[in-house]
């Protein structure tokens, strides 16, 4: 159970703060700033949660880390259910703080509200000149790259233990400094959902937000059997 809280806690954390940054701050702060926000969320929540958890906080990581083996599919289940629960409670949050006062300039600059009238959550939406198919490629291409970054730095033979949540952080603000600009970059399902109960504007490119990270996570986790079969210990001490 304790596994299960750490999870919908963390995953909360993440879209309140990560996603919180983008609707209060993002402004001022640019895509490179909001990118940074989210590695340094999860960084510092692979330091709290990780030893209990894991800090998947991510559906996508999930699927990995069972189609690896390194747990089951009841545990999968339940960390997919409590991650969803908690980016809902997050973005509920977020949704409940900007909607206290709807004339408060948000990052100095702009309001919260988008041209739907509705609160903009940093929900994962396609960006003006995007379209569905590139949006796709992305989160493919990002989640595998971040997936296949989370399979190598947590591997036991060849995994880089109590560093491993440097790598994994700066690889999802990696992931977000190049996405943002094609669908605010989700490569994370738990990301997409919370704030899409909150803002219907984004259902229609949810699918994209759930189907580009389990291919991504699928190919992330071949990719990695296969390389850390040939892998060399020896080659990284030089």
């Amino acid at each position: 159970m304790k596994k299960l809280v750490a999870e919908c806690v963390g995953t909360m954390f993440l879209v309140l703060l990560a996603c919180g940054s983008a609707v209060l701050a993002g402004p001022s702060i640019g895509g490179l700033g909001i990118g940074l926000c989210f590695g340094l969320v999860l960084l510092c929540l692979v330091y709290c949660i990780g030893n209990i958890s894991g800090c998947h906080v991510n559906p996508a990581v999930s699927l990995a880390m069972w189609l690896s083996g390194r747990m089951k599919g009841g545990e999968f289940v339940g960390y997919v259910i409590a991650q969803l629960i908690g980016a809902a409670i997050g973005a509920g949050f977020l949704y409940w703080f900007v909607n206290m006062a709807p004339e408060f300039t948000f990052g100095g600059t702009t309001p919260a509200y988008g041209s739907h009238g509705a609160c903009q959550l940093a929900t994962n939406v396609i960006q003006p000149g995007a379209n569905a198919g590139m949006a796709l490629l992305a989160e493919c291409l990002l989640t595998f790259f971040f997936v296949l970054i989370v399979l190598g730095a947590t591997d036991e033979k060849h995994g880089f233990g109590k560093f491993a949540g440097i790598a994994i952080g700066l690889a999802l603000g990696l992931v977000n400094i190049v996405g943002i600009p094609v669908d605010n970059c989700s490569v994370n399902p738990a990301r997409s959902f919370g704030p899409a109960l909150w803002d219907s504007a984004a259902w229609p490119d949810f699918w994209i937000m759930v189907v580009g990270p389990v291919i991504g996570a699928v190919i992330a986790v071949i990719c990695w059997k296969v390389i850390s079969n040939y892998r060399n210990p020896k080659a990284i001490e030089g």
